[in-house]
């Protein structure tokens, strides 16, 4: 089909198409400076704040149950079968070695002792006197022989009235506190009867329970603390003694401390915290970014930011120990994390220290 040679109609055709061409120039310029402005964006280096990574002492402590133990305990029995005709034993009362707590009816016995006594030094005059005609060959020898026999025998027959004797008393065993009086003054009492007991008061024992994989961390000798109602401190216990064999079931040992002038109640219930002594990398919670393969940090090396998977161990609010994956020396990115591709250019606005992250969670929450 042919076109109408119009003037007109040519002139209007002409003006449009170069309307369109300079449109189209015009959104092609727009979008190249879109493109250059964008590219001049991401060249722009990321500022952020960084750690030094150092060794660092962790605060770790692993806290265990324990129960208190008197270092000395004893039930009080009577040997023999007898009424009690002396009774000495209040109530909780502290007591020394040797005091004389409980008397049994032992009026024969001391009088079977009074009578070998006096037999006893007869039969000492008797032997003195031979001893002294022997020399002079005024007696035989048999004579004096059988008088020395007696007087042993009558010795030894004191001998065994003194410990029937001592059979019927009940002294402290050792320097301590009486428990509750379990007889009166006047009862008839058996050795299956217990009288009381009595527990040593200036140490104390404490044992607690121990994981397999703690044990390595504890030595006899290490130092404990101990945490209990009782006292508004905490105590220092020795450990003097782990169990030589580990349970079987539970893979757990037992520890045994012990405490001086505690004031602790044998049987309370305590906290044992045992600090240990390590040291590792920290680094500031809010550096670590969380990943369901590996945690990553972002390290500055050369002016660039580069993400490196870690593993971690000891954990606070503030700050996580680095196991892998940091060494020491490490640019370690605390802020401006989230803004930091891989490989693209930082700018270090300010080195901190661990010290400015101190609290900074606990503070926020």
């Amino acid at each position: 089909m042919l076109l109408p040679r119009n003037p007109n109609f040519i002139l209007f055709m002409t003006r449009g198409i170069a309307l369109c061409l300079i449109s189209i120039g015009l959104l092609a310029s727009c979008k190249n400076k879109k493109i250059e402005a964008l590219g001049s964006k991401q060249s722009n280096p990321v500022p952020v704040d960084i750690v030094v990574a150092s060794i660092s002492p962790l605060p770790t402590a692993s806290e265990f149950n324990g129960t208190v133990l008197s270092q000395e305990s004893a039930d009080l029995h009577s040997e023999v079968s007898g009424r009690i005709i002396y009774l000495n034993f209040p109530d909780g009362a502290a007591v020394s070695k040797g005091t004389l707590l409980l008397r049994i009816n032992n009026s024969e016995l001391l009088a079977q002792r009074k009578q070998a006594q006096i037999q006893k030094e007869l039969s000492e005059k008797t032997v003195e006197r031979l001893g002294k005609l022997l020399e002079i060959k005024g007696v035989n020898q048999a004579d004096y022989d059988q008088a020395w026999s007696q007087l042993k025998s009558l010795e030894s027959s004191l001998e065994v009235l003194d410990a029937q004797i001592a059979k019927t008393e009940i002294r402290a065993p050792f320097d301590g506190a009486l428990g509750l009086r379990q007889v009166s003054h006047g009862a008839y009492i058996t050795p299956s009867q217990t009288i009381g007991t009595i527990h040593s008061k200036n140490k104390v024992k404490i044992d607690f329970v121990v994981p397999e994989h703690i044990l390595p961390k504890i030595k006899k000798g290490s130092q404990v603390q101990v945490y209990s109602s009782e006292n508004e401190k905490s105590l220092t216990a020795k450990v003097i003694a782990i169990d030589g064999q580990i349970n079987l079931n539970t893979r757990n040992a037992t520890v045994r401390a012990e405490l001086s002038q505690s004031g602790l109640t044998a049987g309370s219930f305590v906290k044992i915290v045992l600090q240990e002594k390590k040291q590792g990398i920290l680094v500031p919670t809010q550096a670590v970014i969380p990943d369901a393969v590996a945690s990553q940090v972002v390290l500055v090396k050369n002016g660039k930011g580069m993400m490196s998977n870690i593993e971690t161990g000891y954990r606070t609010a503030d700050f996580v120990e680095v196991t892998k994956g940091i060494n020491q020396g490490d640019s370690v990115v605390v802020t401006g994390v989230l803004f930091v591709r891989p490989k693209s250019q930082v700018t270090v606005r300010q080195v901190k220290s661990l010290n400015d992250f101190m609290n900074l969670n606990t503070n926020k929450e």
